[in-house]
């Protein structure tokens, strides 16, 4: 996870913990932005498998010449991108999965103000 998210995605490692309560855990992020992404492994049971087709992150990048690097950058990786079960991720972006089965898309559009 943290090389898909540090190395790949260009995120930082915020902070961390193991053994709290039966929870290893890693945060990822910006510093200079209000969020983080947390990733936890139970020491004592295992998550309920489910369908992450479309369960998405989706990371809007507008400039061309940046989507186009951050692309090349994760292929480069050898993380490939996937066709997206919805195929309107695919007119604008790049999906590709994360070490844990989860889908993230890049997306070459600005992030729509109608939100």
């Amino acid at each position: 996870m943290e090389r898909f998210y540090f190395e790949g995605l260009g995120f930082n490692r915020l902070g961390g913990f193991v053994d709290h309560d039966g929870f290893d855990g890693i945060m990822l992020g910006h510093p200079e932005l209000p969020y983080h992404l947390e990733f936890t492994k139970c020491h004592h049971k295992e998550p309920e498998p489910g369908d992450t087709q479309e369960s998405l992150l989706v990371f809007y990048v507008p400039d061309r010449r940046q989507w186009d690097t951050l692309i090349s950058h994760l292929n480069g990786m050898g993380i490939e991108r996937v066709p997206s079960f919805n195929p309107y991720w695919d007119q604008n972006g790049a999906t590709f999965v994360d070490p844990a089965g989860l889908r993230v898309v890049i997306q070459n559009s600005p992030w729509p103000s109608t939100h």
